[in-house]
């Protein structure tokens, strides 16, 4: 187990720390795993400064995905995007 520290923005940090959200996205740059503990630290992007606040969540499932493995052209994607669910 590992404890893997990242910034999150204030809108993002309020909807997990209230529980509305139970996912997040990131870039695989670094290695995730099930059991591991992700710190997030709010980021005011404006003021270039952490708030202070932090909360703590355990990984409990890792998608790893890629853009030229999906069912859609890079084209589709890059026009609508994609969207993730999280699903109980």
């Amino acid at each position: 187990m590992q404890r893997i520290h990242k910034k999150i923005w204030p809108e993002y940090f309020s909807f997990i720390s209230s529980g509305e959200k139970k996912f997040e996205i990131r870039l695989d740059d670094f290695e995730a795993k099930v059991g591991d503990h992700l710190m997030l630290e709010e980021w005011d992007p404006k003021a270039k400064e952490y708030t202070g606040r932090k909360i703590e969540k355990v990984i409990t499932s890792v998608t790893k995905i890629k853009i030229d493995k999906t069912f859609w052209s890079k084209a589709e994607i890059e026009k609508k995007g994609l969207q993730i669910f999280s699903i109980e």
